[in-house]
């Protein structure tokens, strides 16, 4: 399966993407994820496996520095591969909130070491926190029901920005919490608060659905990635099924072979 890029914006980044040596409903290494990825047309994804407060896989009792060295394991597989086939892979976090989650980019393995006190914060400190790193908090899926969301809550005061365009929800690839309108719901959200909005896939396996976000540069790391999103600089959005603009209007339909 491959992803026709647009000729204007071809490097396309997948952000939001799981392995089984983080998330406990991951079905495949970082390397397998990295290389269906490359092969499906990406220059670079987000490795966001869930961490204490969702599905992962890590025991939450650990001693912080060990509990991050194993979290971080499908991250630096994937890495592995992406250094040797012209991937980039960037580190990221799935937080969770008994069901609310966001997506905490822009940092390194060692950068969350100095942050112990992540895991027992609070929506708003995780906020400070990850900013005091240099990092960036996206809320992931705002509308998304289903029954491990006991109830649905946004908090655009405490993200940097909305993932407007999920391809779990709108891909026709999808097998699971397919809803498209959950993300209108997003983007009437991230216009009304004025907040920067993404795209990624959810992608819990090789089945790639074609959500991220395209430039119309090479990325080189996940805070130029950050520092990109914030500035608003021109790039697209992909949730499987369409092309949208940043404003999350329709370009076209996106070709998927």
């Amino acid at each position: 399966m491959r992803i026709k890029v647009l000729d204007e914006y071809p490097y396309l980044y997948e952000t939001h993407l799981h392995t089984n040596q983080g998330s406990a409903c991951g079905s495949r290494t970082g390397a397998e994820m990295a290389e269906v990825c490359k092969k499906a047309g990406y220059s670079g994804m987000f490795v966001t496996d869930h961490n204490w407060g969702g599905n992962t896989c890590v025991n939450k009792e650990l001693p912080w520095k060990r509990w991050i060295s194993l979290y971080a394991m499908g991250y630096y597989d994937a890495k592995k591969y992406g250094d040797s086939n012209d991937l980039d892979v960037f580190f990221g976090m799935e937080s969770g909130f008994t069901g609310t989650e966001f997506l905490l980019l822009g940092l390194e393995p060692e950068d969350f070491l100095e942050i112990p006190a992540l895991r027992s914060a609070s929506i708003e400190e995780q906020y400070q926190l990850i900013h005091s790193k240099g990092g960036i908090v996206i809320q992931a899926h705002p509308y998304r029901e289903e029954p491990y969301i006991p109830e649905v809550r946004v908090f655009p005061q405490y993200a940097d920005g909305l993932e407007c365009s999920n391809a779990t929800h709108s891909s026709p690839r999808s097998v699971s919490h397919n809803n498209p309108s959950w993300d209108d719901l997003a983007r009437k959200l991230a216009l009304d608060k004025n907040k920067p909005m993404t795209a990624g896939s959810d992608l819990h396996g090789i089945n790639v659905l074609g959500g991220g976000v395209a430039f119309k540069r090479r990325i080189r790391s996940a805070r130029e990635f950050c520092k990109a999103i914030i500035d608003r600089e021109d790039c697209i959005l992909a949730d499987g099924k369409y092309w949208r603009n940043k404003r999350g209007e329709i370009i076209c339909e996106m070709e998927i072979r």
